[in-house]
């Protein structure tokens, strides 16, 4: 009797589970079977996670609010909703659960990665004296050498306000200074807050400086005195020694041609001058000082190649031991040495990742490369560092390893019928296409330029990087404990000055660059989204997604840019006129060549003063718009001339604060204004759109600071140099 309640219980309840699926099925009716077949349409589900991993942090930083609890606790609720998906849902709805999942996983990642690096920023401008420790050393646009500081201390600055650490450009003698990680220095500086965007939706330093660390930038004239040596610090050491190492082959190689090699070897970059780098970016081949897959691999090649081939000379040793397993040990040892000595950015890190994967599996007996190791690379970079994700560093160097890696197999497939000595020059023609294609359109959205002969420069140079260049920095690194890294290092030289000559010649052609104009701030995530899943996906979705990338590189094209621009603080005033934007000022400053840059302009700040929209004198600039007069007012006389510019519904632009209390018959910004607004943009309707509403309320652009200053110590410099930051 008992066996029979039992049974009948077990009939309702599965009559029940019955009828939960026919509700279930009901309730998702045509839905579906569009997502069964999408999810037919997918190659792999897990190369999705990285994808809905970086959506996840995308959406963290587009957001124009931090996300509070509220937000947090739903995307918990959501990890727990897609997680029990994945375990009792239909399998047609696992690719959205994993979607979601992912992207979930990276809002909170984004949000804790934000907050954990939370330093103070100073909410001041300070003139002073500065003190701290030289944890960096680098070299700024304007071909200046900058120290990064930490435990810094300014003069009547509690210790709790202090931000973490501050930058400074040297712009005064510093010819008796020989900078070195962890030397504690001390100097007079002028130093400011991170900057604001200098015109809405632009590129946001703050964001960069947050998760730098950076509380505060700025500049010295003063020489810069050494007060105490470096103390003991692990990582300090390593980096005392990267640039021992990077100074010992300057000092060898000599010329820019030593900072290239240096820069390759050590990943220190300082010795090499903004002309050079212009010239680089000009021909394409930047990349090339940037350690990245390129490096790592050529240097793993060349360890792993030269070791399996010397091994397999020796015949007894060849025939007992697995020579191919050893050659990749010994080459994963020299990669992590080569991370480890280089700095380790997120550009090494991602590239040692790869070919620590790659040679991981020749030692499992697996696969060297494929799109899962790339997902897994990005899966653990989103993790660890998600403010990656907005770099040019890391969105090129993805781009360009999935698109190498998606060649390979019809490569593999076809070369065969090609005759043998053709295959190496095609390899390399196709590798340099393929990633030229796959970067271009990040490196135009950042850069604000396209390199028409690229492949070329690739072509000439790419080789000798390979064949001679890291193999001699490899044979120097190797003999230099024997004192015997000279010829080693001569013949890096040599391959650095061809490099360096191909990439002169190459900027040298005639339209060798194009400028582009910025891209709308949705581009670029959209197109990014658009190019993953049809890499991921078949058929009919696919389609759609290229079509998406289509709608995103139009809208790009079609995108008019701004009709009139004001800077922050009123510093300067742009004005769109048909032959391009003019200019209220021709100094030279950051916001000036900014915009020009953004509007797709290869011109000088003097040339766009030189065109017709402006006119009358210094200090009072004055331009017709939508009918009414233009005027912006800078200088010492800016205040005696607003009462009598100030009229007739003028526009007017002040570069200081106006009196109080002011009134008159124009529509007035003022300092004052602007430092509530940040720089302003208007289209060419008069709508206009402000750099503060537009960055919204973020840790970076709301972060703790001291708002008081100490005393009488926040008198800015009045002639700074621009570029500082």
């Amino acid at each position: 009797m008992q066996e029979g309640a039992t049974g009948q219980v077990a009939q309702a309840s599965a009559a029940h589970r019955d009828g939960i699926r026919l509700r279930f099925s009901g309730l998702w009716g045509g839905l579906a079977d569009p997502l069964a077949a999408l999810d037919r349409a997918q190659l792999d589900r897990v190369l999705w996670a990285p994808l809905g991993l970086g959506i996840g942090v995308g959406v963290y930083f587009l957001l124009p609010f931090e996300p509070g609890v509220p937000v947090l606790a739903a995307a918990g609720v959501v990890i727990v909703v897609a997680v029990g998906v994945w375990l009792r849902g239909p399998g047609f709805l696992h690719l959205p659960a994993t979607l979601l999942l992912m992207a979930a996983l990276g809002l909170l990642s984004a949000s804790w990665r934000a907050h954990s690096v939370a330093a103070p920023v100073l909410g001041f401008n300070y003139y002073g004296p500065v003190e701290g420790r030289i944890t960096g050393i680098d070299r700024s646009a304007r071909d200046v050498i900058r120290l990064t500081l930490d435990q810094v201390r300014l003069a009547r600055v509690a210790p709790e306000a202090l931000p973490a650490k501050v930058r400074i450009a040297l712009h005064g003698d510093s010819t008796g200074l020989a900078p070195e990680p962890g030397l504690r220095v001390a100097t007079m500086a002028h130093l400011s807050p991170p900057a604001e965007p200098i015109a809405p939706g632009a590129w946001d330093f703050r964001r960069n400086a947050w998760f730098s660390g950076l509380g505060a930038l700025g500049y010295t004239r003063s020489p810069v005195v050494v007060i105490a040596p470096p103390a003991d610090d692990w990582a300090l050491a390593a980096h005392r020694l990267r640039m021992r190492l990077s100074a010992a082959m300057q000092d060898r190689i000599g010329g820019q041609a030593g900072a290239v090699a240096a820069a390759l070897m050590t990943g220190d970059r300082s010795g090499i001058s903004e002309a050079t780098n212009a010239t680089l970016r000009a021909s394409n081949l930047y990349h090339i000082v940037s350690i990245s897959g390129l490096h790592m691999g050529m240097l793993a090649g060349f360890v792993f190649g030269a070791l399996r081939w010397g091994l397999a000379l020796v015949g007894p040793f060849a025939l007992i031991w697995p020579t191919k397993k050893i050659a990749a040990a010994v080459a994963l040892i020299a990669s992590t040495l080569y991370l480890w000595v280089s700095g380790g950015d997120i550009a090494t890190q991602r590239a040692f990742l790869m070919t620590a994967a790659m040679l991981a599996a020749i030692l499992l007996d697996r696969r060297a490369l494929s799109l899962h190791t790339v997902a897994l690379a990005a899966i653990f970079l989103l993790f660890l560092w998600p403010e990656a994700l907005t770099g040019p560093g890391f969105q090129m160097s993805f781009a360009a390893t999935v698109a190498l890696i998606l060649m390979a197999a019809p490569w593999a497939a076809h070369h065969h019928r090609l005759p043998w000595l053709a295959r190496p020059v095609l390899l390399l023609v196709l590798t340099s296409l393929i990633a030229g294609l796959a970067t271009a359109p990040i490196a135009a959205a950042h850069f604000g330029r396209m390199s028409h002969y690229g492949m070329l420069a690739n072509l000439l140079a790419v080789p000798v990087m390979g064949i001679v260049v890291m193999p001699a920095g490899v044979l120097a690194a190797v003999l230099a404990p024997l004192g015997l890294a000279g010829p080693a290092l001569w013949l890096m030289g040599l391959g650095t000055d061809w490099v360096l000559a191909v990439a002169d010649f190459v900027a040298g052609l005639a339209g060798a660059q194009t400028f582009v104009p910025a891209p709308p701030g949705w581009v670029l995530p959209v197109l990014a989204l658009a190019v993953g899943a049809a890499v991921l996906s078949r058929g009919a979705f696919r389609a759609a997604m290229v079509a998406l990338g289509l709608l995103a590189c139009a809208g790009w094209a079609l995108a008019p840019r701004p009709a009139l621009l004001i800077a922050p603080g009123g510093a300067l005033v742009g004005l769109m006129m048909p032959e391009g934007r003019a200019l209220s000022k021709a100094a030279p400053s950051f916001t000036a060549e900014g915009w020009l840059e953004a509007d797709g302009e290869a011109v000088t700040p003097k040339e766009a003063m030189a065109r017709a929209g402006f006119s009358g004198k210094k200090g009072v600039r004055q331009a017709d718009w939508q009918g009414r007069r233009l005027v912006h007012l800078s200088g010492k006389a800016a205040l005696e001339n607003l009462e009598k510019t100030c009229r007739d519904g003028a526009l007017v632009v002040l570069d200081t604060a106006a009196p109080k209390g002011f009134k008159g018959d124009c529509r007035l910004y003022d300092a004052r204004k602007l430092a509530r607004s940040g720089a302003l943009s208007f289209d060419a309707a008069g709508q206009m759109r402000s750099a503060r509403e537009e960055a919204g309320h973020r840790l970076w652009t709301d972060p703790p600071r001291r708002k008081t200053p100490p005393e009488d110590r926040t008198a800015p410099d009045p002639d700074p140099p621009g570029g500082t930051q």
